[in-house]
Protein backbone atom coordinates (compact mmCIF):
# COMPACT_ATOMS: atom_id res chain seq x y z
CA UNK A 1 0.00 0.00 0.00
CA UNK A 2 3.03 2.33 0.62
CA UNK A 3 4.35 1.88 -2.64
CA UNK A 4 1.14 3.03 -3.90
CA UNK A 5 0.87 5.70 -2.49
CA UNK A 6 4.44 6.74 -2.94
CA UNK A 7 3.91 6.39 -6.60
CA UNK A 8 0.60 8.12 -6.14
CA UNK A 9 1.89 11.01 -4.71
CA UNK A 10 4.73 10.76 -7.22
CA UNK A 11 3.08 11.72 -10.28
CA UNK A 12 0.34 13.63 -8.61
CA UNK A 13 3.53 16.06 -7.64
CA UNK A 14 4.97 15.87 -10.83
CA UNK A 15 1.18 16.86 -12.76
CA UNK A 16 1.48 20.05 -10.50
CA UNK A 17 4.84 21.11 -11.45
CA UNK A 18 3.78 20.57 -15.30
CA UNK A 19 1.53 23.16 -15.63
CA UNK A 20 2.24 26.65 -16.87
CA UNK A 21 0.70 28.87 -14.09
CA UNK A 22 1.30 29.43 -10.64
CA UNK A 23 -2.26 28.78 -10.13
CA UNK A 24 -2.65 25.79 -11.55
CA UNK A 25 0.90 24.28 -9.85
CA UNK A 26 -0.66 25.23 -6.14
CA UNK A 27 -3.86 23.34 -7.23
CA UNK A 28 -2.02 20.07 -8.47
CA UNK A 29 -0.09 20.39 -5.51
CA UNK A 30 -2.79 20.14 -3.20
CA UNK A 31 -3.73 16.78 -4.55
CA UNK A 32 -0.49 15.74 -4.09
CA UNK A 33 -0.50 17.17 -0.22
CA UNK A 34 -3.83 15.14 -0.04
CA UNK A 35 -2.43 11.81 -0.84
CA UNK A 36 0.29 12.36 1.83
CA UNK A 37 -1.77 13.16 4.11
CA UNK A 38 -3.50 10.03 3.56
CA UNK A 39 -0.15 8.17 4.63
CA UNK A 40 0.02 10.99 7.96
CA UNK A 41 -3.59 9.71 8.78
CA UNK A 42 -2.52 6.12 8.56
CA UNK A 43 -0.03 7.48 11.55
CA UNK A 44 -2.32 8.35 13.22
CA UNK A 45 -4.33 5.82 13.47
CA UNK A 46 -1.64 3.79 14.56
CA UNK A 47 -0.45 6.19 16.91
CA UNK A 48 -3.69 5.62 18.28
CA UNK A 49 -3.76 2.03 18.38
CA UNK A 50 -0.27 2.78 19.97
CA UNK A 51 -1.65 4.49 22.70
CA UNK A 52 -4.05 1.78 23.37
CA UNK A 53 -1.99 -1.03 23.33
CA UNK A 54 0.33 1.04 25.49
CA UNK A 55 -2.51 0.95 28.25
CA UNK A 56 -3.33 -2.76 27.87
CA UNK A 57 0.34 -3.38 28.19
CA UNK A 58 0.90 -0.95 31.65
CA UNK A 59 -2.53 -2.72 32.73
CA UNK A 60 -0.88 -6.20 31.84
CA UNK A 61 2.02 -4.89 34.03
CA UNK A 62 0.27 -4.80 36.77
CA UNK A 63 -1.77 -7.70 36.47
CA UNK A 64 1.62 -9.74 36.38
CA UNK A 65 3.09 -7.77 39.28
CA UNK A 66 0.20 -8.24 41.27
CA UNK A 67 -0.03 -11.86 40.68
CA UNK A 68 4.30 -11.57 41.57
CA UNK A 69 3.30 -10.31 44.68
CA UNK A 70 0.35 -13.12 45.32
CA UNK A 71 3.26 -15.48 44.71
CA UNK A 72 5.39 -13.92 47.09
CA UNK A 73 3.33 -13.37 49.95
CA UNK A 74 1.97 -17.42 49.07
CA UNK A 75 5.81 -18.64 48.88
CA UNK A 76 6.03 -16.84 52.78
CA UNK A 77 2.70 -18.29 53.86
CA UNK A 78 4.22 -21.56 53.14
CA UNK A 79 7.63 -21.31 54.58
CA UNK A 80 5.53 -20.15 57.75
CA UNK A 81 3.31 -22.79 57.41
CA UNK A 82 6.86 -25.03 57.04
CA UNK A 83 8.21 -23.96 60.15
CA UNK A 84 5.45 -24.40 62.42
CA UNK A 85 5.41 -27.66 61.45
CA UNK A 86 8.92 -28.16 61.68
CA UNK A 87 8.49 -26.87 65.79
CA UNK A 88 5.87 -29.26 66.35
CA UNK A 89 8.26 -31.89 65.71
CA UNK A 90 10.95 -30.62 67.66
CA UNK A 91 8.01 -30.53 70.71
CA UNK A 92 6.43 -33.95 69.56
CA UNK A 93 9.91 -34.90 69.96
CA UNK A 94 10.60 -33.38 73.41
CA UNK A 95 6.94 -34.95 74.68
CA UNK A 96 8.18 -37.98 73.67
CA UNK A 97 11.45 -37.94 75.43
CA UNK A 98 9.77 -36.52 78.77
CA UNK A 99 6.83 -39.55 77.97
CA UNK A 100 9.49 -41.80 77.88
CA UNK A 101 11.60 -40.91 80.81
CA UNK A 102 8.52 -40.69 82.70
CA UNK A 103 7.62 -43.89 81.97
CA UNK A 104 10.81 -44.71 82.80
CA UNK A 105 10.54 -43.07 86.80
CA UNK A 106 6.72 -44.80 87.08
CA UNK A 107 8.41 -48.54 86.30
CA UNK A 108 11.09 -47.74 88.72
CA UNK A 109 8.80 -46.59 91.36
CA UNK A 110 6.45 -49.93 90.81
CA UNK A 111 9.30 -52.03 91.16
CA UNK A 112 10.23 -49.96 94.24
CA UNK A 113 6.78 -50.28 96.14
CA UNK A 114 6.64 -53.86 94.70
CA UNK A 115 9.92 -54.92 96.48
CA UNK A 116 8.36 -52.71 99.91
CA UNK A 117 4.83 -54.55 99.65
CA UNK A 118 7.49 -58.37 99.56
CA UNK A 119 9.54 -56.74 102.17
CA UNK A 120 7.48 -55.97 104.54
CA UNK A 121 5.35 -58.92 104.42
CA UNK A 122 8.37 -61.10 104.81
CA UNK A 123 9.41 -59.00 107.61
CA UNK A 124 6.07 -59.75 109.18
CA UNK A 125 6.09 -63.29 108.89
CA UNK A 126 9.59 -63.14 110.71
CA UNK A 127 8.43 -61.61 113.34
CA UNK A 128 5.79 -63.42 114.38
CA UNK A 129 7.83 -66.39 115.00
CA UNK A 130 10.26 -64.07 116.76
CA UNK A 131 7.00 -62.87 118.77
CA UNK A 132 6.13 -66.53 119.81
CA UNK A 133 9.74 -66.62 121.34
CA UNK A 134 10.07 -63.09 122.81
CA UNK A 135 7.65 -60.87 123.23
CA UNK A 136 9.60 -58.13 124.69
CA UNK A 137 10.31 -57.27 121.03
CA UNK A 138 6.86 -56.36 119.73
CA UNK A 139 7.42 -52.85 120.06
CA UNK A 140 10.20 -53.29 117.34
CA UNK A 141 8.18 -55.09 115.13
CA UNK A 142 5.65 -52.22 115.40
CA UNK A 143 7.84 -49.60 114.75
CA UNK A 144 9.54 -51.50 111.48
CA UNK A 145 5.65 -52.14 110.17
CA UNK A 146 4.63 -48.51 110.64
CA UNK A 147 8.19 -47.71 108.49
CA UNK A 148 7.03 -49.82 105.91
CA UNK A 149 3.96 -48.40 105.39
CA UNK A 150 4.82 -44.78 104.83
CA UNK A 151 7.64 -45.98 102.34
CA UNK A 152 4.19 -48.03 100.79
CA UNK A 153 2.59 -44.79 101.01
CA UNK A 154 4.83 -42.74 99.96
CA UNK A 155 5.90 -44.73 96.65
CA UNK A 156 2.03 -45.05 96.19
CA UNK A 157 1.59 -40.73 96.17
CA UNK A 158 4.86 -40.90 93.67
CA UNK A 159 3.40 -43.56 91.56
CA UNK A 160 0.28 -41.50 91.37
CA UNK A 161 1.96 -38.17 90.61
CA UNK A 162 3.98 -40.05 87.87
CA UNK A 163 0.57 -40.87 86.37
CA UNK A 164 -0.64 -37.57 86.52
CA UNK A 165 2.25 -36.16 85.07
CA UNK A 166 1.72 -39.06 81.94
CA UNK A 167 -2.06 -38.02 81.51
CA UNK A 168 -0.89 -33.96 80.97
CA UNK A 169 1.89 -35.12 78.32
CA UNK A 170 -0.70 -37.19 76.67
CA UNK A 171 -2.92 -34.19 76.39
CA UNK A 172 -0.22 -32.09 75.20
CA UNK A 173 0.97 -34.49 72.90
CA UNK A 174 -2.58 -35.07 71.85
CA UNK A 175 -2.75 -31.18 71.12
CA UNK A 176 0.65 -30.65 69.00
CA UNK A 177 -0.29 -33.18 66.84
CA UNK A 178 -3.65 -31.35 66.29
CA UNK A 179 -2.13 -28.55 65.17
CA UNK A 180 0.01 -30.83 63.38
CA UNK A 181 -2.21 -32.25 61.18
CA UNK A 182 -4.24 -28.77 61.19
CA UNK A 183 -0.41 -27.36 59.62
CA UNK A 184 -0.70 -29.98 57.49
CA UNK A 185 -3.71 -29.54 55.93
CA UNK A 186 -2.61 -25.85 55.64
CA UNK A 187 0.26 -26.37 54.17
CA UNK A 188 -1.11 -28.81 51.69
CA UNK A 189 -3.88 -26.28 50.70
CA UNK A 190 -1.13 -23.66 49.98
CA UNK A 191 0.79 -25.58 48.25
CA UNK A 192 -2.15 -25.64 45.49
CA UNK A 193 -2.88 -22.35 45.94
CA UNK A 194 0.85 -21.62 45.16
CA UNK A 195 0.22 -24.03 42.32
CA UNK A 196 -2.44 -22.01 40.87
CA UNK A 197 -1.30 -18.35 41.56
CA UNK A 198 2.06 -19.76 39.56
CA UNK A 199 0.02 -20.74 36.92
CA UNK A 200 -1.62 -17.61 36.51
CA UNK A 201 1.19 -15.38 36.57
CA UNK A 202 2.50 -17.55 33.99
CA UNK A 203 -0.44 -16.50 32.04
CA UNK A 204 -0.31 -12.93 32.69
CA UNK A 205 3.65 -13.27 31.62
CA UNK A 206 2.03 -14.43 28.11
CA UNK A 207 -0.49 -11.85 27.89
CA UNK A 208 2.13 -9.45 28.65
CA UNK A 209 4.67 -11.03 25.83
CA UNK A 210 1.73 -11.10 23.35
CA UNK A 211 0.95 -7.44 23.78
CA UNK A 212 5.04 -6.32 24.03
CA UNK A 213 5.38 -8.01 20.36
CA UNK A 214 2.12 -6.43 19.07
CA UNK A 215 3.74 -3.27 21.07
CA UNK A 216 6.96 -3.46 18.78
CA UNK A 217 5.22 -4.41 15.68
CA UNK A 218 3.30 -1.29 15.42
CA UNK A 219 6.13 0.75 16.94
CA UNK A 220 8.18 -1.04 13.81
CA UNK A 221 5.28 0.09 11.20
CA UNK A 222 5.28 3.30 12.89
CA UNK A 223 9.08 4.17 12.53
CA UNK A 224 8.47 2.52 8.30
CA UNK A 225 5.13 5.04 7.88
CA UNK A 226 7.36 7.97 9.44
CA UNK A 227 10.50 6.99 6.94
CA UNK A 228 7.75 6.85 4.25
CA UNK A 229 6.44 10.48 4.98
CA UNK A 230 9.88 12.14 4.87
CA UNK A 231 11.01 10.45 1.78
CA UNK A 232 7.39 11.80 0.06
CA UNK A 233 8.10 15.22 1.54
CA UNK A 234 11.63 15.07 0.20
CA UNK A 235 10.56 13.89 -3.13
CA UNK A 236 7.80 16.63 -3.50
CA UNK A 237 10.38 19.33 -2.35
CA UNK A 238 12.42 17.52 -5.04
CA UNK A 239 10.12 17.69 -8.20
CA UNK A 240 8.73 20.82 -7.32
CA UNK A 241 12.47 22.21 -7.49
CA UNK A 242 13.76 20.63 -10.53
CA UNK A 243 10.67 20.67 -12.70
CA UNK A 244 10.15 24.29 -12.88
CA UNK A 245 7.96 26.59 -15.19
CA UNK A 246 10.66 27.18 -17.75
CA UNK A 247 10.15 27.31 -21.77
CA UNK A 248 10.64 23.83 -23.36
CA UNK A 249 13.34 22.79 -25.36
CA UNK A 250 12.22 19.68 -27.64
CA UNK A 251 11.43 20.33 -31.22
CA UNK A 252 8.24 18.92 -31.51
CA UNK A 253 5.68 20.76 -29.08
CA UNK A 254 2.40 18.73 -30.28
CA UNK A 255 -0.12 17.86 -27.29
CA UNK A 256 0.67 14.74 -26.29
CA UNK A 257 -3.27 13.91 -26.23
CA UNK A 258 -2.66 14.38 -30.38
CA UNK A 259 -0.09 11.38 -30.29
CA UNK A 260 -2.93 8.55 -29.81
CA UNK A 261 -1.89 5.16 -32.00
CA UNK A 262 1.63 7.11 -33.28
CA UNK A 263 4.01 6.60 -30.13
CA UNK A 264 6.73 3.99 -30.54
CA UNK A 265 7.26 1.51 -27.90
CA UNK A 266 9.80 1.78 -25.62
CA UNK A 267 11.64 -1.62 -25.82
CA UNK A 268 10.68 -4.19 -28.57
CA UNK A 269 9.52 -7.19 -26.99
CA UNK A 270 7.27 -9.69 -25.76
CA UNK A 271 4.28 -8.49 -23.43
CA UNK A 272 4.24 -10.55 -20.25
CA UNK A 273 1.67 -8.70 -18.69
CA UNK A 274 -0.73 -6.49 -20.07
CA UNK A 275 -3.47 -3.78 -19.02
CA UNK A 276 -5.48 -4.84 -16.22
CA UNK A 277 -3.71 -8.11 -15.50
CA UNK A 278 -1.16 -9.84 -13.06
CA UNK A 279 2.35 -9.01 -12.31
CA UNK A 280 4.71 -11.45 -11.09
CA UNK A 281 4.77 -10.10 -7.74
CA UNK A 282 0.46 -10.52 -7.49
CA UNK A 283 -0.22 -6.69 -8.37
CA UNK A 284 -2.32 -6.06 -10.63
CA UNK A 285 -0.78 -4.73 -13.75
CA UNK A 286 -1.67 -0.80 -14.44
CA UNK A 287 0.46 -1.11 -17.86
CA UNK A 288 2.52 -2.90 -19.60
CA UNK A 289 5.36 -5.86 -18.24
CA UNK A 290 7.82 -6.51 -21.47
CA UNK A 291 10.28 -8.97 -21.92
CA UNK A 292 13.37 -8.20 -22.48
CA UNK A 293 17.18 -8.43 -22.17
CA UNK A 294 19.31 -6.72 -19.58
CA UNK A 295 21.01 -3.86 -20.74
CA UNK A 296 19.21 -2.96 -23.99
CA UNK A 297 18.02 0.63 -24.05
CA UNK A 298 14.43 1.87 -22.83
CA UNK A 299 13.44 4.64 -24.99
CA UNK A 300 11.02 7.62 -24.86
CA UNK A 301 7.85 7.07 -26.12
CA UNK A 302 7.18 10.83 -26.55
CA UNK A 303 9.06 14.30 -26.10
CA UNK A 304 9.12 15.36 -22.15
CA UNK A 305 10.99 16.34 -19.39
CA UNK A 306 12.29 13.67 -16.71
CA UNK A 307 10.64 14.12 -13.55
CA UNK A 308 11.90 11.58 -11.41
CA UNK A 309 14.98 9.37 -11.76
CA UNK A 310 15.33 7.56 -8.80
CA UNK A 311 14.76 4.29 -7.30
CA UNK A 312 11.17 3.66 -5.41
CA UNK A 313 10.00 1.17 -3.26
CA UNK A 314 8.27 -1.31 -5.42
CA UNK A 315 9.15 -0.21 -8.96
CA UNK A 316 12.84 -0.48 -8.60
CA UNK A 317 15.20 1.71 -10.05
CA UNK A 318 12.58 4.43 -12.18
CA UNK A 319 12.12 6.64 -14.65
CA UNK A 320 8.89 9.39 -14.95
CA UNK A 321 8.78 11.53 -17.67
CA UNK A 322 6.46 14.65 -17.83
CA UNK A 323 4.78 15.05 -21.07
CA UNK A 324 2.92 18.11 -20.39
CA UNK A 325 -1.20 18.84 -19.61
CA UNK A 326 -1.14 15.87 -17.16
CA UNK A 327 0.45 12.99 -18.73
CA UNK A 328 2.85 11.16 -17.99
CA UNK A 329 5.03 7.90 -18.94
CA UNK A 330 6.60 5.51 -15.81
CA UNK A 331 9.66 3.14 -16.96
CA UNK A 332 10.71 0.65 -14.08
CA UNK A 333 12.78 -2.15 -13.06
CA UNK A 334 15.77 0.01 -14.79
CA UNK A 335 19.35 -1.64 -14.09
CA UNK A 336 20.65 1.65 -14.95
CA UNK A 337 19.43 5.06 -15.31
CA UNK A 338 20.77 7.45 -17.88
CA UNK A 339 18.81 10.94 -17.23
CA UNK A 340 18.64 12.97 -14.75
CA UNK A 341 15.43 15.20 -13.53
CA UNK A 342 15.00 17.91 -15.34
CA UNK A 343 16.64 16.80 -18.86
CA UNK A 344 14.43 17.43 -21.60
CA UNK A 345 13.95 13.68 -23.94
CA UNK A 346 12.91 13.52 -27.47
CA UNK A 347 10.54 10.59 -28.75
CA UNK A 348 13.19 7.89 -29.01
CA UNK A 349 15.55 8.94 -26.70
CA UNK A 350 17.58 6.44 -24.36
CA UNK A 351 16.24 6.84 -20.52
CA UNK A 352 17.85 3.66 -18.96
CA UNK A 353 18.69 0.08 -19.24
CA UNK A 354 16.75 -2.94 -18.93
CA UNK A 355 16.87 -4.83 -15.77
CA UNK A 356 15.87 -6.29 -12.85
CA UNK A 357 15.84 -4.21 -9.89
CA UNK A 358 13.46 -3.67 -7.44
CA UNK A 359 13.39 -7.42 -6.59
CA UNK A 360 12.70 -8.97 -9.99
CA UNK A 361 13.13 -12.42 -10.84
CA UNK A 362 13.53 -11.82 -14.64
CA UNK A 363 15.31 -8.36 -16.41
CA UNK A 364 11.78 -6.89 -17.98
CA UNK A 365 10.57 -2.95 -18.39
CA UNK A 366 7.30 -2.33 -16.19
CA UNK A 367 5.73 1.02 -18.60
CA UNK A 368 2.99 3.01 -17.48
CA UNK A 369 1.08 5.64 -19.23
CA UNK A 370 -1.21 8.05 -16.73
CA UNK A 371 -3.37 10.99 -17.18
CA UNK A 372 -3.10 13.24 -14.10
CA UNK A 373 -2.28 10.49 -11.84
CA UNK A 374 -4.69 7.90 -13.65
CA UNK A 375 -3.39 4.72 -15.31
CA UNK A 376 -4.33 4.26 -19.14
CA UNK A 377 -4.37 1.26 -20.92
CA UNK A 378 -1.44 1.60 -23.27
CA UNK A 379 -2.31 -0.67 -26.42
CA UNK A 380 -4.18 2.28 -28.09
CA UNK A 381 -1.41 4.45 -28.16
CA UNK A 382 1.13 2.69 -30.19
CA UNK A 383 1.82 2.24 -33.84
CA UNK A 384 0.33 -0.70 -35.03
Amino acid sequence: MIRRILLATCLAAMATTAAAQTADREQKEAAAEQQLQQLRKQIKTITAEQRDLEGERSAASQALRAADAQVGDAVRALRRTEAGIATTEIELRDLQAEQARLEAGLSEQREALAALVRSAYALGRHEQLKLLLAQDRMADLARVLAYHRYFQADRQERIAGLIEELQALATVAQRIQDQRDVLSAALAQQQADLAALESQRAERAKVLAGLESGFKDRAARLAALGRDEKTVLKLLEQLRDAVADIPRQVDDTRPFASRRGQLGRPLAGTVLAAFGGKLPDGRGSDGWLVAGTAGAEVRAVAPGRVAFSDWLKGYGLLVIVDHGDGWMSLYAFNDALLKDVGDWVRAGDPLATVGSSGGQGRPALYFELRRSGQPQDPKPWFRP
